[in-house]
């Protein structure tokens, strides 16, 4: 292959980059709600000529060397293609709100950045110094482009769907906050406590308690009995939160039956709720790392504070719904009086910390 050929490949994948990229930006903007809705499955079936394009790709640059109009002919394709699978998945985010539209942009993204790194490294392995390993490296990339547009099935396509895979990814990071929180031993085997496994209990049989025994010189281990009592009392909080996720989840799929779910007010107020869940999510993350020594009381206590709070918030927004249940409001009476125990552990825990310096000062003198 002349210089002058392959110049002019690398001038064409430059041209195209550059249109799908300008494309993509696209994606950033929301639709007009006068605009037709693209089905994703239109969206599923045109990924597949991606993959199919990003298939003959591979046979050609693997091949035999062949010529330029060949290799031009065959980015044309596959970038049209690509440009088409944009504007598509742009026709696809009419009415989504904002939770569904970063599901769609995360999944299309994936699918154009595979793309650009199979045919960036085809031209390269033409254009450059082409060797083996560069060689070797294209039928990887195209399984890339395979696999994400295969993960295209996976993506939600309503407001509905994407939402609850939110909550629900809220739900499992807290079971995973509250498996290392029962994982929390006291210094000695001495120092057990009933109130510790009654509460353990409360957790619903999460499968992942038995996996693996922890070793006797893991981190938080040689928690203190003071300490071992404020942990023992956040196992309660995050299992009464973890109650109160799950019985949202339930409200909202019952209310699915009564409201449309593509109206806008709708889809806003389970937006809302999901930024909530979120929030609460992000405060169980904090307190569960403020229990490892030394424990961080006052950052506790801020915790505590923000959580009551976004559960009033919680009320607030379902009830503009009509979705406040009975069972709903149960599971937030139960968080509530969690975190009272909580706080009242926590002012007693600063006071037995003052008494055990007062006493140190005393054997001092």
């Amino acid at each position: 292959m002349g210089k002058a050929e392959k110049e002019r490949l690398k001038q064409t994948l430059n041209f195209h980059l550059n249109t799908i990229h300008e494309t993509f930006q696209v994606l950033d903007q929301r639709p007009a709600s006068s605009l037709e809705k693209v089905s994703w499955e239109e969206v599923i079936t045109i990924g597949d000529q991606v993959s199919k394009q990003a298939t003959m790709a591979g046979m050609l640059w693997t091949g035999e060397m062949p010529d330029v109009k060949a290799l031009d002919e065959n980015m044309s394709a596959y970038f049209n293609t690509l440009q088409g699978f944009l504007l598509l998945s742009h026709g696809s985010m009419v009415g989504a709100g904002h939770t569904l539209s970063s599901s769609i942009h995360a999944s299309v993204k994936q699918v154009v950045d595979c793309s650009f790194k199979l045919l960036m490294e085809s031209v390269s392995s033409y254009a450059g110094s082409r060797n083996n390993v560069q060689k070797l490296s294209i039928p990887q990339l195209v399984g890339a482009v395979w696999e994400a547009c295969s993960a295209l099935k996976k993506t939600p396509s309503t407001n509905i769907t994407a939402i609850g895979r939110g909550m629900t990814q809220v739900a499992v990071s807290l079971k995973d906050v509250l498996r290392e929180m029962k994982e929390l031993k006291p210094g000695s085997s001495d120092q057990t406590d009933e109130t510790y496994d009654e509460a353990s209990n409360k957790a619903d049989g999460d499968p992942q308690d038995d996996d693996d025994n922890s070793c006797e010189d893991d981190l938080g281990n040689d928690l203190l009995p003071g300490e071992m009592k404020i942990a023992q009392s956040a196992i309660g909080v995050v299992s009464d939160t973890l109650a109160v996720i799950k019985e949202l989840i339930r409200t909202i799929t019952g209310l699915l039956k009564m409201e449309n779910p593509n109206n806008t007010e709708f889809v806003d107020c389970l937006e809302k709720l999901l930024k909530l869940c979120q929030g609460i999510g992000a405060q169980i993350d904090e307190l569960g790392a403020c229990l490892y020594p030394p424990q961080e009381v006052p950052a506790m206590k801020a915790s505590l504070e923000k959580i009551s709070s976004i559960i009033d918030d919680l009320l607030v927004e379902l009830e503009s719904v009509k979705g406040t249940s009975q069972a709903f409001l149960q599971a937030c009476d139960g968080m509530r009086n969690s975190l009272r125990l909580f706080e009242h552990e926590l002012g007693c825990s600063s006071t037995s910390d003052l008494e055990a310096k007062l006493q140190d000062v005393t054997l001092s003198n």
